[in-house]
């Protein structure tokens, strides 16, 4: 990312690719380079944490953040992980509240940051940009309800399988052995996702370890059999590949 790290690379990243400048014009896109200021977080780095005032908007260039709350009572709880050419910061600063959650990088990674007045100037020139951010928000509430659905009406065996296939439609990419979620992942991490136990997801990636339905890995999963999670998510009866 380093060496591709110009305004014209990163211009050309954002033409038709970034949903919070769909629509711009490319004299915007050149503005919005213009205004930004390039970042790199280390792994483990906080880019902001929760509570803190809502200052900068982020746009994650390369690498993954994973944003989580911390309950009253201490409990973790990861609400998402955000990756290339997703957006950081975007309820925030567009509702003008302290930010609801901490975002840690868990790889190496690159974003362009704008400060609240910049990304207000921004989507005062182009209002596209603040329609893109509403629309964005709206998805993320969307899926945000869609997991409490699950927490209160499902097994924790399915809220794991609906865990894994998010992160596979993210981040998913083929191997040899099958799908791997191309980003570092722990047991803990998905315990955190769907309200559950450390041991509980354990026992149940092991069961599936022991059934070919994953492979496990330090901090690595490989979905080898796509179907036979998706049986699960769903409470279907497996069915041959």
């Amino acid at each position: 990312m380093e060496s591709d790290s110009s305004t014209e690379a990163i211009r050309a990243a954002l033409e038709g690719q970034v949903a919070i400048f769909e629509g711009v014009p490319p004299e915007g896109l050149e503005r919005a380079v213009a205004l930004a200021r390039r970042e790199k977080l280390a792994k483990d780095e906080v880019l902001f944490h929760q509570g803190d005032p809502a200052e900068a908007f982020h746009l994650i260039l390369a690498g993954r953040v994973r944003v989580g709350q911390t309950t009253p009572d201490g409990q973790h709880v990861i609400i998402r992980y955000l990756g290339p050419r997703e957006v950081a910061g975007c309820v925030a600063v567009c509702g003008g509240v302290p930010y609801p959650a901490t975002a840690t990088a868990v790889e190496d990674t690159w974003l362009l940051t704008w400060t609240r007045a910049r990304i207000a100037e921004l989507a005062a020139a182009y209002p596209v940009i603040a329609l893109n951010g509403m629309r964005i928000m709206g998805g993320r509430n969307t899926e945000l309800q869609e997991r409490l659905r699950e927490m209160q009406t499902e097994r924790v065996e399915r809220r794991i399988a609906h865990a894994l296939g998010r992160l596979v439609l993210q981040a998913g990419r083929r191997t040899k052995d099958g799908i791997e979620i191309d980003f570092p992942i722990s047991r803990q991490d998905l315990a955190e996702m769907t309200g559950t136990t450390l041991h509980t997801v354990s026992r149940t990636i092991s069961a599936w370890e022991s059934a070919g339905i994953v492979l496990g890995g330090r901090q690595k999963v490989v979905i080898a059999k796509p179907h036979a999670l998706v049986a699960i998510a769903q409470d279907l009866p497996e069915t041959p590949a």
